[in-house]
């Protein structure tokens, strides 16, 4: 089977989202915002009709996605490779503070994908697991399938699924919270992706 459309979920506003801390592998919890942000794109995720909804097995986006399963009915598994990237030492902290400690290296980090935070992962190696998630699942469906997980995690996969070089990965823009990222087969049957709409969210 050969999936023909890929959508891609980021979790609702965290605790840490609402203060400016860097989460990576921290287990944060959702704001009542989040819970909220969740609920309102319900309606408009349904229309993709996903067979199946896959999560990072981290709170904030395992809780995300269940809003969504809870209501329309559909499969959910939780899938440890869907994790945010590792951020090491950075876990916890404001760009300020990891400023402060480590001049210029945040940028450094944003703008190569093969950099990584202190004890952390690069963005290519978060990329590689999250693909090895696409493969699987693209292995037994054949329609549509959503991925709820982490910004980070998305912006990566976008630049691994198009090909992208790596040095320009820095170029795609943020993920917002509950915003989503849509790949779509293009025509010709060579199995590549093509992008459909990239951090689209709903108004409210």
């Amino acid at each position: 089977m050969t999936l023909n459309r890929l959508v891609l979920w980021r979790h609702g506003e965290t605790d840490y989202n609402a203060t400016g801390r860097m989460q990576g592998h921290y287990d944060s919890a959702l704001t009542e915002t989040g819970w909220n942000q969740a609920r309102f794109a319900v309606p408009v995720l349904a229309g993709f009709a996903p067979e199946l909804v896959v999560a990072s097995d981290l709170r904030r986006a395992r809780d995300t996605a269940t809003v969504f399963t809870s209501v329309i009915g559909v499969p959910l598994r939780v899938d440890q490779r869907l994790r945010e990237t590792n951020l090491g030492k950075w876990q916890g902290l404001t760009t300020a503070e990891i400023e402060a400690e480590w001049p210029g290296m945040l940028q450094r980090w944003r703008s190569d994908g093969t950099v990584p935070p202190p004890d952390g992962e690069t963005r290519v190696e978060v990329a590689q697991r999250a693909a090895a998630v696409v493969t699987d699942v693209d292995r037994e469906f054949s329609g549509t399938v959503l991925l709820c997980a982490h910004g980070g995690l998305i912006s990566a996969l976008t630049g691994w699924l198009l090909d992208l070089p790596v040095d320009r990965w820095g170029l795609l823009g943020g993920i917002g919270n509950c915003h989503w990222t849509v790949f779509t087969r293009r025509p010709g049957g060579d199995g590549r992706w093509r992008l459909s709409s990239y951090n689209a969210g709903t108004t409210r």
